[in-house]
């Protein structure tokens, strides 16, 4: 194996691990609710889950800009600048999720007026929402150690608080829903506490990882104007670009919430396909993050583009691999998250275009680590700017015609955007 392989598979392989236990703190939920009996509570953990979604990706630089970031003060040996970007990114995770605890009640009243839903979905997921949110602290709190420990080379204290957080909310919701019989609000409880479980447990790891520039901390950094400045330069078209997609992701759940309770399950069980090849696939891309800045902050080019060229080997081969798993065995992994037959019938028409998000998407993801370790954040701006704004012309140009189709069509294009608008304009940053 050539060095450039073993790089990535270094830090790929791990956070595929984690990577995949992300979705698993959804699918657990889906999973869980979808043998309560109802489809509204499958339609609930899906708006729910949106929600936090959308709260948790407009903050998401707090973990890739910390990344890219971190990454390049590790090529450049600088410790200094490594344990600032630690200390800013994660006092600014910290005074947001109290803002957002403290703003709970318009954020949730803000939420449910642009979802269109039934009476039961909204009150059942009023109820996820109203305990799932006094977790921000730990969430955003873990973004900002995540991405760190992804720039310093390090992606199995990431596996390891995801393997944690996964045990602890598996062992925590079967508890509480079949034991004392909570239904909704145990698998929230449940969620919550595996999330400071996963908090804690980052804690515990970087004290005992890194005492031998712990002492380099300085809170005093955060007064540092220009240093402030250029940390929210490099992050504002990572929010902007998550803005995006954000809204495309909203609009696709509402979309399917307002055509019923069986369409808004069938799209949320499809979903969970995308989700598990967009986890595992993130595994490479963090990879891209990570070495891409090492390379840049040592000026190394030659081992820059070596590494990206397999990258791609890996996409590519990784993105077949997924196509035919889905083809073979796709609706016997659905039957695993629901036994409602309904929807399983339903999800049998809109199947197909599962097959198509391999392929049409994992370029777009490679990139993204790219351009994250760059720090070429307003590239990733453009091409998912364009992306989305198809995404929505394809669907009001459709919908009347084919119906769902138009929504899982526009998706397909949205993906396929992102990448080849990236890889054209990639070759500015990649020479």
């Amino acid at each position: 194996m050539n060095t450039n392989n073993r790089e990535i598979l270094q830090i790929a392989l791990p956070s595929i691990v984690s990577n995949i236990t992300v979705p698993l703190l959804g699918l657990i939920d889906v999973t869980i609710v979808g043998h309560l009996g109802a489809a509204s509570y499958i339609g609930a953990i899906a708006i729910g889950g949106m929600i936090f979604n959308i709260i948790y990706w407009i903050f998401g630089f707090l973990r890739m800009g910390t990344s890219g970031m971190t990454a390049q003060a590790y090529g450049q040996q600088n410790k200094t600048e490594i344990m600032r970007l630690l200390t800013r990114s994660s006092s600014i995770g910290l005074f947001i999720a109290s803002i957002l605890i403290l703003l709970q009640h318009p954020i949730e009243q803000i939420a449910f007026t642009f979802i269109e839903t039934t009476p039961e979905v909204q009150r059942f997921a009023s109820t996820y929402f109203r305990i799932c949110i006094w977790g921000a602290p730990a969430v955003l709190g873990l973004y900002s150690l995540s991405g760190w420990f992804i720039g310093m080379q390090n992606s199995h204290y990431p596996m390891i608080i995801a393997i944690t957080q996964n045990i602890v909310n598996i062992l925590a919701s079967l508890v509480l829903v079949y034991g004392l019989e909570m239904k909704i609000e145990g698998v929230a409880i449940g969620t919550l506490v595996a999330q400071y479980a996963g908090f804690f447990t980052a804690i515990v790891l970087w004290m005992h990882k890194y005492k031998a520039i712990r002492h380099q901390i300085d809170f005093r950094s955060l007064l540092d104007k220009q240093a402030m400045y250029r940390f929210f330069q490099v992050n504002r078209d990572i929010f902007l670009r998550t803005l995006c997609l954000v809204a495309v992701t909203v609009f696709f759940t509402s979309a399917g919430a307002a055509q019923g309770e069986v369409v808004l399950a069938v799209n949320t069980l499809l979903m969970q396909l995308f989700t598990l090849f967009s986890y595992i696939m993130d595994g490479f891309a963090y990879a891209g993050e990570a070495l891409t800045g090492k390379y840049i902050g040592a000026n190394n080019r030659p081992a820059l583009h070596q590494m990206i060229h397999q990258l791609f080997v890996w996409g590519i081969g990784l993105s077949l691999a997924f196509t035919l798993m889905y083809g073979l065995g796709g609706e016997d992994f659905l039957k695993l998250l629901t036994n409602e037959t309904s929807v399983i019938a339903a999800s049998s028409t809109y199947f197909y275009w599962v097959l198509a998000i391999p392929l049409a998407g994992f370029a777009a993801f490679l990139y993204d680590g790219i351009f994250i370790g760059a720090t070429a954040t307003h590239l990733m701006l453009r091409a998912m700017a364009i992306a989305s704004g198809s995404f929505f012309l394809i669907y009001f140009g459709c919908r009347g015609a084919i119906g769902n189709h138009a929504l899982w069509l526009a998706f397909i294009a949205y993906l396929t955007l992102r990448g080849i608008v990236q890889g054209i304009l990639g070759r500015k940053i990649l020479r």
